[in-house]
């Protein structure tokens, strides 16, 4: 990025005139997908459920549009790819957990976890990639989890999935860098969505939670799509190959027990 291109400084987290592609727009998709929109890119929202695609796609505003879309159909991808033509800006939240102790662990649930959180991400990288790569342009921004670091009983393939995840978009990021293309993971925190409902609708667990970080809260959706635009933008022209924690300190801080002083 230069400071004498039109905007300088000032523009330098504008998306006008670009083309984002946000695929998982429930939750902290939506939020992703509206602050794109507010920074001024046409944004198609992707979604395996219509209906969320269709009413985050409203949400976005008029210059945003509406795809169904299963990142764990590699096929489906591909299409998508081709029919979309040229994409400056990937945004990948798709993601599950199977909450069991390792033992309890069927192939089943390994399976569905692995085909959408690894191979999902596997798919997309490779058919956004490739445009991306011969247009030498773009940024792909992929969302890993705290959980990549930090584990707990119970997510063993969910964390070992998000592990694959950083280390598969830091060699994307090697590959792609030659051509321009930048590649990036964000791993929030804890985060009200849908998927950590389970958590939330346990009072003792949802306090516990919130005290782990150094913030003592968790955070609203939007709070991560601040993230989202800024690796999207020229404000991160020369960051690739990051991970981006936006987990309030979590796996910064002990959390345990302070100390006295």
């Amino acid at each position: 990025m230069s400071t004498d291109t039109a905007h300088g400084y000032a523009g330098m987290f504008r998306l006008d005139g670009r083309r984002a592609l946000v695929i998982g727009v429930g939750g902290i998709g939506r939020e992703a997908a509206r602050a794109l929109a507010a920074h001024g890119a046409s944004v198609v929202c992707a979604d395996r459920d219509p209906a969320t695609a269709n009413a985050t796609a409203a949400a976005a505003g008029p210059a945003a549009t509406a795809l169904e879309l299963d990142v764990t159909d590699a096929e489906a991808v591909e299409r998508a790819a081709a029919e979309l033509g040229a994409v400056d800006v990937v945004v990948l939240t798709a993601g599950m957990n199977v909450r069991k102790q390792l033992l309890d662990y069927t192939l089943e649930d390994f399976d569905r976890v692995v085909g959408l959180n690894l191979k999902g991400t596997f798919t997309v990288l490779r058919a956004f990639g490739a445009a991306m790569v011969e247009r030498r342009r773009g940024s792909i921004v992929v969302f890993s989890s705290m959980r990549a670091h930090a584990v707990e009983p119970g997510q063993s393939v969910y964390a070992a999935t998000k592990a694959g995840v950083v280390q598969m978009c830091r060699t994307a990021a090697a590959e792609f860098g030659p051509a321009g293309v930048r590649v990036n993971t964000i791993a929030p925190g804890v985060v009200e969505t849908p998927l950590t409902a389970q958590i939330k609708n346990d009072p003792g667990w949802y306090e516990a939670y919130a005290n782990k970080s150094a913030l003592g809260r968790w955070a609203a959706p939007g709070e991560i799509a601040g993230a989202v635009v800024y690796l999207a933008s020229d404000a991160a022209s020369f960051v690739t190959g990051a991970e981006l924690n936006v987990d309030a300190g979590w796996t910064a801080v002990d959390g345990r027990f302070t100390p006295p002083t």
